[in-house]
């Protein structure tokens, strides 16, 4: 892997690395002081419930599985928009976040909506439809994997579950899709068609050539005469 590419990968790592590690310094802050900070949730269409938009992905049940649960596709998620998408992904995640808060607390059930799910269904979608509006080869790769890992997150929007915030589910994939759709014109290098980028497609220099750059350019009768005068001019 080149220097680059390592580069990207660790800032891709770094952010996702620290929500998680904010998630779980909260989460043992509840489990050791048995406080529980559910109340910082998003409660629908009341004034109180607004500070919600902001926090609730942050808060988690006591329960710790909760957390455990959210914590691999919330990092999967975000770690693969900041790497692929980069142009896009602080905006992405950003709008993902923030409208999925507030769809919450427009549309959503008057009970208190804790947990960073809503805000994993807003990632995951964001992905699987970029390869519908993109369609390029990479968008559509991603979303077959993303397909692969997560089709089962598809029962998490169905109403009448107790326990689960479906409306956060059902909210923020559609985020997901508004978002990926209003970025789809926001091509990444390389998505970019080659006569618009061929940089992308060409080595920098002749050295980065195995072969001499006019190898196959030459008929066979010139490569001879070219090999003929060479040794003509050869000393010993």
């Amino acid at each position: 892997m080149s220097g680059l590419k390592q580069s990207r990968l660790y800032q891709s790592l770094r952010f996702p690395t620290i929500i998680l590690m904010i998630l779980w310094v909260i989460q043992a802050f509840q489990m050791l002081t048995h406080l529980s900070l559910g109340w910082l949730g998003v409660y629908p269409r009341h004034e109180v419930g607004i500070k919600g938009i902001f926090l609730s992905p942050f808060i988690h049940s006591q329960d710790v599985m909760h957390l455990i649960n959210n914590s691999v596709p919330l990092f999967v998620g975000m770690a693969m928009i900041l790497f692929f998408y980069r142009r896009v992904a602080g905006k992405a995640i950003f709008l993902i976040y923030l409208l999925t808060g507030m769809g919450v607390w427009l549309f959503g059930r008057e009970v208190l909506h804790i947990g960073a799910s809503g805000v994993i269904y807003g990632l995951i979608s964001f992905i699987f439809w970029n390869g519908i509006f993109r369609r390029n080869i990479k968008s559509i790769v991603l979303a077959l994997i993303i397909l692969m890992l997560y089709s089962g997150m598809f029962l998490g929007v169905l109403p009448n579950q107790p326990g689960i915030s479906w409306e956060s589910h059902l909210i923020g994939a559609i985020v997901g899709i508004v978002v990926s759709f209003l970025f789809r014109h926001q091509v990444e290098m390389d998505e970019t068609p080659m006569e618009e980028n061929p940089e992308l497609y060409l080595p920098d220099s002749d050295e980065n050539y195995f072969l001499d750059r006019d190898t196959f350019e030459k008929s066979k009768k010139e490569r001879l005469r070219n090999q003929s005068d060479w040794f003509s001019d050869s000393t010993y």
